[in-house]
């Protein structure tokens, strides 16, 4: 099959998983949001999430498109890198017109992913994995404001940890949207420098509003 096979295919594969990423990245955003203004609102949203079938299966595809666009990164770095034979030892200048996060997609990646465990494991752990395993520690499992308040606020150690994982995405960003939809194929010779500026607005956009509210966060907590 050669939406499997074939390394269009893969690209195919691994562009759509990314697409569908950004979108969760949006919906945590305005959580996130949210909870910049009210504390109970925030808790309202995931009081309605909680441990629900839907929730659960919402969770399941996250999950599945992560390891799926990871999955496919690997095998695409490891294609490129046998293509290219000895020449990836050469050390050569980076080709002009080549952006920066191009060529360092993988690692940014790894690092993305590498920080979504560490929030997976300060947040979903303590909510939605312990609501479903019956565990209730200091925090109720629904009370995601006081587990922001817990590791955020006055915490300066994970708030630079979590604002090094937001430049990081920016600049995975920048270049996997728009190379998403050239791959999709949604871009003609006009089109195509316009959905670089778009990427580009799109992830500022969703990074600098991820880096500012975690800095409220650290300053005042969430809101009253």
């Amino acid at each position: 099959m050669w939406l499997l096979n074939s390394s269009i295919g893969k690209k195919l594969i691994m562009s759509i998983s990314g697409l569908f990423l950004i979108l969760f990245l949006l919906f945590h955003l305005c959580m996130n949001i949210a909870a910049v203004f009210s504390g109970e609102a925030y808790n309202v949203i995931c009081g309605l999430l909680g441990s629900n079938w839907y929730a659960l299966v919402g969770t399941l595809v996250l999950a599945v498109g992560v390891v799926v666009h990871f999955v496919y990164a690997i095998i695409l770095t490891l294609q490129n890198r046998k293509a290219r034979g000895n020449d990836r030892y050469a050390i050569n200048a980076r080709p002009k017109g080549v952006e920066w996060a191009s060529q360092n997609m993988f690692v940014l990646g790894l690092i993305v992913i590498l920080f979504m465990i560490l929030h997976f494991t300060q947040f979903w752990y303590n909510m939605m994995f312990a609501e479903l395993a019956g565990i209730h520690g200091d925090i109720h499992p629904q009370d995601g404001a006081a587990f922001i308040n817990f590791y955020f606020q006055g915490n300066v150690v994970n708030t630079i940890l979590y604002l090094v994982w937001f430049v990081a995405l920016w600049f995975h960003l920048t270049h996997g949207f728009w190379s998403a939809i050239h791959t999709i194929g949604w871009n003609n010779t006009i089109w195509l420098n316009r959905w670089e500026c778009i990427s580009k607005w799109v992830a500022t956009i969703i990074c600098g509003l991820f880096a500012v509210i975690t800095i409220i966060f650290y300053l005042n907590g969430v809101g009253a």
